[in-house]
This record gives structure tokens, C-alpha cells and sequence, in this order.
């Protein structure tokens, strides 16, 4: 037989092989269980219910000409309100109206005997990687933000620290725990520590705060038939369905105890129990947890396990909320703007010197997903930043000093000037004009008349390029020197 090679995400597959020739089962056990961690055998379709009742399978191999019920006659594994697994059929008769039988009961294939090994390995493989396939579906079903691009923007230190941290622990196969305050976006690095970790399955999300605490054992590792009221047909958990991939699981922090101990045991064995099972189902998963908790106070009070905690510990990426990264608004602002505007199907807008600095200024409670929120708003009333929260407060005064960011702080020092607000630009025709107050020297008023026209024409420095009359490398090498002389 030729050598047979299975991809890893095989681990968790699980077969039953239902024939009355003990040797049959003998031989096709061994070769299944090189590829597969369970490998069941039985004489009967009888024998074959009975453990079908107990434990999921993915794949049945059955002869037909069995004593008893017929393999065809095996009707529980081909009830559509209830099957979840693929069917190989054996038979010893070339018989033409025996196969139609099968295929139309619903067999995934038909295999005469004598049959050589690779033959057999070869129709296994096909139903497996079908099933794979189906899993891969289903997991990106659930991932509903996922052509939201990964690309962690910004260019802040702490930005910068975090994505060198993300890089150089994504190959690892350890847990990894990601906190934050709400809206840092914990979930997009769970997404990166996924890409750069190169591995083949899924990315699987899940809210465990979403999820009601009976219900959280069996999304997480399954069901079978029966397990309970309501399990009217087995079910695949989300372990299973990330298999070879990683399993984020956000707000860890709200699990409950019990479920906690369920997850520490996973963790340490590898291995999970659907509800109802009798038999463990090895999986190769990473787990990436999140949390806006700080779950060492959570240990000290009692409601977090101190065993799961230094478990998920093992590796932490701490993200920085926004009013730590300020810096990141301008880059963050024009990409949700450009998003949101082509999602509306409503023309692109470009936001005045004003209006970042009043977002710099801002605390941000609700962080990134706040600054998306309030483009998206700005964006559908048509209301600059700066104008939509001078409104909301009721106030018609220019921006106060205690709200400017120390860089234009200094620089108005520099000017003696007590507000940004004397800068303005308005339309001419189609030639936009800009004004800048008499009292900044030359540099500064270079420096503000190129981010008007990049801002202007939505970041694109090539066109911003063109619209100055100068070359591309020129505007790259002055943006150089201005993130220079901020680091100073």
C-alpha cells in the first residue's frame, strides 16, 4: 500500500466500523487508528446503535449483508432530522440494484469487497475532507466580522510594542490571554495571534457571556442524541469545529465556575467529552481568552479559578486604551471614515486640524469602538467632530487649551496664539483655499497645509503628491521629520 499521509485537523475524527467478519474489523481498525484517535468496531447494526447512542461519529464504514437488519436497513443513521455522519457501504455482491439502494438512502460511497487498503483510505479520505470542509462553513458562519481587515492600525509606541509582542508569540501553540478595557479590540489581535500562527483550521469567536451558563458546556464540546431534553440530534461543539485552528473565547471572565473546571480540564488533557458521551475526543486547538476584568482581582474574590487563570496566563498581550495612543486617532479616524462612507454609499469626507484635535483630546471610555460610533455619526448628520460635540454641550466657544494635544499645545505657545480655531478651509469654486494664523512661522504652516491637502484627498499621498506639485518621496521624508521631532 502506498504511504497515506492525513492532515492534523484528522485528530478529532472519529470512525465506527460495523461489520460481522472479525477479521474485517481487525484489519480496517489498525489502519484507522494510524490516521484517527477513536476507532470503534462492531458486529451488528444493532451493536452499531448502541454505541451510535453514546458517541458521535463522523464516518460509519457497514457492510450490507449483515445477520439481522441489512446495512441498508440502518435507518436511524440516515434520519435527516438526525444524522450527522457520512456512510462507506461494503458489500461482496457486484449487485447494481444493491447500489442504487445505498446511494439513494444517502451513502457517501460504495466499496466492493476484495477491496485493497488504499482503495478504502482513499474513499476515508474523501468523506473526511468533505466533513472538514463542512466544519470550516460552519466556523465562518459564526465569524460574521470577518472581512473586517486584521491589520492593527496605528503607529503609537505602545501600538508599535503591542504588534512586536503579537508577531513573536503567534507561533507559539500556548494559551494566550488578551485584556483590555472595552472596545480596545481584543478580538482583531485574537484574529492576528490567528494569522501569524499560520495554523490550517478556523477561527472560532465565542461570547461566553453571551451564551446562557446550561447551555455553555454543550456549544463548547457538543452534544449526542438524546443527552438531554431538547438534544434531538448530535451536535458538534466549538471545540471540534476549531480543531487545528484557535477558539477565542471572549469575556472569559464571565464563565461560570463550573464550566471553568470543565475548561481547565480540557486545557491540561486535551481532550474533550460531548455531553452525554462516554468516550474523549483528542483536539489540537490554541485558546486565546479575553477579558476587560482584571481577573487577578476576580481570583482574590472567589469567582475566578486560580488554576484556569495561570493556565490562560501563560502568554499576555495588555492592550492599551485610546487616550494612552492618541497619537493612533488621525490614521484610525480616516480609516473608519473611508469604511463607513463606502458601506453608506455616502461621499467620502475629510476632517479639519480641529476636529483631531478635539478627538485627541477626548477620553474615549468607550475606545475604538466609541471613535467608529461617533465617525459613523458624524458622518450620516454631516457634522465635523469638532462642531458635533461643541453642539452636545451646548457651547459655541472656540476649543479651551486644556483640550489641545501637547505637540499643537507647544507649537501654539510657540505662536503665542490661544486657539487652533483661527485655521479654516473653505471652497472657492473647486479650488479649496487654506488660511493659517499670521503668527506661525513658515515650518508650521508647511507642516499644516500638507495634512490639509492629504486629509483632503483621504490619505492618499500620492495625489496629495501631485496636488502640491511635489514628489512623493518629499512628502514621505517631511511626515519622516515631523514623527522625528515629536520623538524628541
Amino acid at each position: 500500500m502506498s504511504e497515506f499521509t492525513s492532515s492534523p485537523s484528522w485528530a478529532a475524527v472519529s470512525v465506527l466500523v460495523v461489520d460481522d467478519e472479525p477479521g474485517m474489523r481487525a484489519i480496517l481498525k489498525k489502519a484507522l487508528s494510524k490516521k484517527f484517535a477513536q476507532v470503534d468496531t462492531a458486529g451488528s447494526i444493532e451493536e452499531g446503535e448502541e454505541l451510535r447512542k453514546r458517541c458521535h461519529f463522523d464516518l460509519l464504514i457497514v457492510d450490507i449483508n449483515l445477520p439481522g437488519r441489512s446495512g441498508i436497513e440502518w435507518h436511524e443513521a440516515f434520519d435527516p432530522q438526525t444524522r450527522r455522519s457520512d456512510v462507506i457501504f461494503m458489500t461482496g455482491y457486484a449487485d447494481l440494484d444493491t447500489a442504487i439502494k445505498a446511494l439513494r438512502a444517502g451513502a457517501s460511497d460504495f466499496i466492493l469487497k476484495p477491496f485493497n487498503l488504499e482503495q478504502m483510505m482513499q474513499s476515508v479520505s474523501r468523506c473526511i475532507e468533505r466533513r472538514l470542509v463542512e466544519r470550516q462553513n460552519f466556523a465562518l458562519q459564526r465569524d460574521i466580522e470577518r472581512t473586517f481587515p486584521i491589520d492593527i492600525i496605528g503607529d503609537a509606541a505602545k501600538t508599535l510594542s503591542m504588534k512586536k509582542l503579537i508577531t513573536q508569540i503567534a507561533p507559539s501553540m500556548a494559551a494566550v490571554l488578551v485584556e483590555g478595557e472595552s472596545g480596545t479590540g481584543k478580538e482583531l489581535v485574537a484574529r492576528a495571534l490567528h494569522q501569524l500562527s499560520l495554523r490550517n483550521g478556523p477561527f472560532v469567536p465565542l461570547n461566553c457571556g453571551s451564551i446562557a451558563p446550561d447551555l455553555l458546556e454543550s456549544e463548547l464540546f457538543g452534544h449526542i442524541q438524546g443527552a438531554f431534553t431538547g438534544a434531538k440530534k448530535s451536535r458538534e461543539g466549538l471545540f471540534r469545529v476549531a480543531n487545528g485552528g484557535t477558539l477565542f473565547l471572549d469575556e472569559i471572565g464571565e464563565m461560570p465556575l463550573a464550566m471553568q473546571s470543565s475548561l481547565l480540564r480540557v486545557l491540561e488533557q486535551k481532550a474533550i467529552r460531548p455531553v452525554g458521551g462516554e468516550r474523549e475526543i483528542p483536539v489540537d486547538v490554541r485558546i486565546v481568552a479575553a477579558t476587560n476584568r482584571n481577573l487577578k482581582e476576580e481570583v482574590d474574590a472567589g469567582r475566578f479559578r486560580q488554576d484556569l487563570y495561570y493556565r490562560l496566563n501563560v502568554l499576555t498581550v495588555d492592550l492599551p486604551p485610546l487616550r494612552d495612543r492618541v497619537e493612533d486617532i488621525p490614521a484610525l479616524a480616516h480609516h473608519f471614515t473611508l469604511k463607513l462612507s463606502n458601506d453608506l454609499g455616502m461621499k467620502g469626507v475629510s476632517w479639519t486640524h480641529e476636529d483631531i484635535l478635539a478627538m485627541q483630546a477626548y477620553d474615549w471610555p468607550g475606545n475604538i469602538r466609541e471613535l467608529r460610533n461617533l465617525m459613523e455619526r458624524c458622518i450620516l448628520l454631516g457634522k465635523p467632530p469638532a462642531e458635533y460635540w461643541r453642539e452636545l454641550q451646548g457651547d459655541t466657544e472656540p476649543l479651551p487649551r486644556s483640550t489641545i494635544s501637547t505637540f499643537d499645545q507647544t507649537r501654539m505657545d510657540e505662536a503665542n496664539l490661544t486657539s487652533p480655531c483661527h485655521c479654516s478651509s473653505v471652497v472657492d469654486g473647486d479650488e479649496e483655499q487654506y488660511c493659517y494664523p499670521t503668527a506661525w512661522t513658515l515650518k508650521q504652516v508647511e507642516k499644516a497645509h500638507i495634512m490639509q491637502v492629504v486629509d483632503s484627498h483621504e490619505g492618499n499621498k500620492s495625489a496629495a503628491a501631485r496636488k502640491l506639485g511635489v514628489a512623493r518621496k518629499t512628502l514621505e521624508r517631511k511626515y519622516k521629520e515631523w514623527v522625528d521631532e515629536a520623538a524628541l
